[in-house]
C-alpha cells in the first residue's frame, strides 16, 4: 500500500501522483486508470477522497469520466501559439500554419456570418455607437478532427462594405488582403489575454466541464488609428502555449 505523506490534503497528494503517473506515460491515452476501490486500497484513502482527485484531473482535462465505467486518460495535444513584434510579414501565422507546426492536421469551419448590432465590448474596441451594424464571422476550429479553438470576429459594416468580405473564408490572410482592396491596410494588433472558466456553449464544443479555464484571447486590429476588425479566440487552457517574441531595440526596457 503506497503511503501517503500529510499535512497536504491527501486527495491532493493521489491527484499529482497520478497526473505525474500520466505525464509520464504510466497511462496512456484512452487507457483507464484503476478503478476507485483500487486507489483507495493502494493509497489507504476512503472512496470519497479518491473521487475528489478525480474529479480534479478531471477539471484540469486530462481524464474523461465515464459513468458505470471509469476515469480514462484524455489525449491532450499542446499547441505553441506564436506572435512575434514587429511580425514579420505583417500577419504572423495562421491558425492552419500552427497546427501543421503541431504536427496536426487543420480544419476550420464557418457556423455563421451575419450583420448583427455591435455589442456594447465590441464597440468600444471598435470606436462604434453602441448597436452600430458590425459582420460577424463565426468559426470552429479541428486539430485532426479534435476541437481546439472558437473564434468570432466583428467588423464594422462601414469598413466590410457587406458580408461578402468573409467569403470564401480563407483565414485572417484572405481578409486583410480583401481590407486592403477596399483602402484598409492592416498596419496594427493589440491583444488581451484573460484566463477564465468556460462559458456553456464554450464547454460544449471544447468538451470541457464547467470547471475548467480557457484563454480568452481579444485582438483588435488597426488600419493606421482606425480598428478594423476585432477578434476574439477561446482555446482550452491546458491544451495551449502562448509564446511573444519582440526586440529590445526601441522597445524602452531599462
Amino acid at each position: 500500500m503506497s503511503v501517503v505523506e500529510t499535512p497536504r490534503a491527501r486527495y491532493r497528494q493521489v491527484a499529482e501522483e497520478l497526473r505525474n503517473a500520466i505525464k509520464r506515460g504510466e497511462y496512456q491515452p484512452g487507457e483507464m486508470l484503476p478503478s476507485q476501490p483500487e486507489l483507495a486500497r493502494k493509497y489507504g484513502l476512503n472512496q470519497t477522497s479518491i473521487n475528489r482527485a478525480i474529479a480534479l484531473l478531471r477539471a484540469e482535462g486530462l481524464v474523461r469520466v465515464e459513468h458505470g465505467r471509469g476515469a480514462f486518460v484524455q489525449l491532450v495535444p499542446t499547441v505553441k501559439r506564436t506572435r512575434r513584434v514587429p511580425r514579420p510579414g505583417g500577419n504572423g501565422s495562421s491558425f492552419a500554419d500552427e497546427m501543421r507546426k503541431a504536427g496536426l492536421d487543420p480544419r476550420t469551419e464557418l457556423v455563421s456570418l451575419r450583420t448583427d448590432p455591435a455589442p456594447v465590448g465590441v464597440a468600444e474596441r471598435l470606436g462604434l455607437d453602441e448597436g452600430g451594424p458590425v459582420v460577424v464571422r463565426e468559426r470552429h476550429m479541428f486539430a485532426s478532427e479534435r476541437p481546439v479553438q472558437l473564434a468570432i470576429s466583428y467588423i464594422p459594416l462601414t469598413v466590410a462594405g457587406s458580408e461578402d468580405i468573409a467569403v470564401p473564408d480563407v483565414g485572417p490572410t484572405g481578409l486583410y488582403k480583401r481590407l486592403a482592396e477596399r483602402g484598409y491596410v492592416v498596419t496594427r494588433f493589440v491583444e488581451e489575454i484573460e484566463s477564465r472558466r468556460a462559458h456553456p456553449n464554450e464547454a460544449g464544443f471544447l468538451g470541457l466541464t464547467d470547471a475548467q479555464q480557457v484563454l480568452e484571447v481579444a485582438r483588435v486590429v488597426f488600419a493606421g488609428e482606425q480598428p478594423v476588425e476585432t477578434v476574439v479566440n477561446v482555446f482550452p487552457a491546458q491544451q495551449w502555449r502562448l509564446s511573444y517574441e519582440w526586440n529590445a531595440e526601441g522597445a524602452g526596457l531599462t
